[in-house]
């Protein structure tokens, strides 16, 4: 009895081993063919293209989370390894080499290599703000326009699909918002760094007479002559405030002008140089980067702005000038003003924007109180300029 029990007990004991030694060797085994997994390729197996494609992103998905983990546990105190000062605002933690921090108004498709999109990229940025009724005139300015040029709307009057009618329009770009005026466009839709790829932003009136203008030859000029913010020049007897922006005939650009006396007190300050006026605008790209930042968000007419450009280039009696002959008609058409409702005219009585205006009841017409607010905010304006100069120079003195 005691040598069978004694078999029995090595039987099971010799069973154990084999299901030990069993179970090591399947973990083994089990481990190699794991190993070996990753290099089969899933393109071997017929799968749809769309899981394959699906796969392909949980990968990566999941190694990019991994990375990002080891980042941030490998870290000192929590900190993310990538964190970059030098980024643009808000993109520390992002690597360099994945910002984009400029953009452009380029149309792209839908299908095919992105590097394959655009036969060509437009150097210049045109921009109108526009309502339906003036739709010749702006037919008219495309027209004088080059490939060179891409063409930017902005319209004020909510009618944007009228303007298929012509070719150029259907490659344009078209912002509609009611009621506004360019430099409210242009304070939210031209950002330095979403206009960056163009080398000069036009920024202009809808009731312009191009007749006498050609695009490349006005860039040709002004790259010529140094100039950073121009205009073409006006003609004499339609719509003139400035005889610094009438038109010379016997040049091709001016920078200095002789006003009425008492107008200007240095010769090289507005408006008798280093000024432009606010109908129709031309800046360089690294001009632009300045001016939008000085055009403010409320004072959405830009009057005073015009005698504020020269502080952003360097000498600006020499960076800023009138193109001659290259030159424009101001029909003076107060379409934007007429677009005032009744009840934006009132509310701006009612604001009290200019005391010199009357009350609502007195029956004026809609333009009158566009007007107002103009001059009001041409005061605003210059009072919150010399007030950030103040406190500038007495935060340096202090220093």
């Amino acid at each position: 009895m005691a040598n069978s029990h004694r078999s029995g007990l090595i039987k099971r004991s010799s069973d154990g081993a084999r299901v030990v030694i069993g179970t090591i060797m399947g973990v083994i085994f089990g481990f190699f063919i794991g190993m070996s997994f990753p290099s089969v390729s899933l393109n071997k197996i017929n799968l749809p293209s769309s899981l394959i494609s699906s796969l392909d992103v949980a990968i990566t998905d999941i190694h990019g989370s991994s990375i990002s983990r080891s980042f941030e546990d490998n870290g000192p105190s929590n900190v993310p390894r990538i964190y970059v000062p030098t980024n643009p605002r808000g993109a520390e933690l992002l690597p360099p080499g994945i910002i984009v921090s400029e953009s452009d108004f380029y149309l792209r498709r839908l299908w095919g290599e992105p590097s394959e999109d655009l036969k060509k990229k437009p150097k210049y940025l045109m921009t109108f703000t526009v309502g339906l009724d003036q739709k010749n005139n702006i037919d008219a300015a495309a027209k004088k326009l080059s490939e060179d040029f891409q063409i930017m709307l902005f319209h004020y009057d909510d009618r944007v699909t009228e303007w298929d009618e012509f070719e150029w329009s259907k490659d344009a770009i078209h912002v509609s918002v009611r009621k506004q005026t360019k430099w409210w466009y242009a304070k939210r839709f031209l950002h330095p760094d979403i206009v960056a790829a163009y080398e000069y932003i036009f920024i202009w009136d809808e009731d312009l007479g191009v007749e006498n203008f050609n695009g490349d030859k006005y860039i040709e000029l002004v790259k010529k002559h140094g100039l950073e913010i121009s205009q073409p020049g006006l003609e004499p007897n339609n719509g003139l405030t400035w005889e610094m922006t009438k038109r010379r005939g016997e040049q091709e650009v001016h920078k200095d002008a002789v006003e009425r006396p008492g107008w200007c007190d240095n010769p090289r300050q507005p408006p008798c140089a280093a000024f432009v006026e606010i109908m129709a605008p031309v800046f360089s790209r690294k001009a632009w980067r300045c001016v939008w930042h000085m055009i403010q968000n409320d004072l959405v007419h830009g009057w005073g702005l015009d005698f504020a450009l020269r502080r952003c280039v360097e000498p600006a009696y020499e960076k800023i000038g009138v193109v001659d002959s290259q030159w424009i008609v101001h029909q003076t058409i107060p379409s934007l003003g007429n677009q005032a409702s009744h009840h934006q005219y009132l509310l701006l009585f009612k604001q009290k924007i200019s005391h010199s205006t009357g009350n609502s009841e007195d029956g004026k017409a809609p333009w009158e109180g566009v007007r107002a607010r103009c001059r009001n905010e041409w005061t605003e304006f210059q009072s919150r300029l010399n007030k950030a100069d103040e406190e500038y120079f007495a935060h340096v003195g202090k220093g």
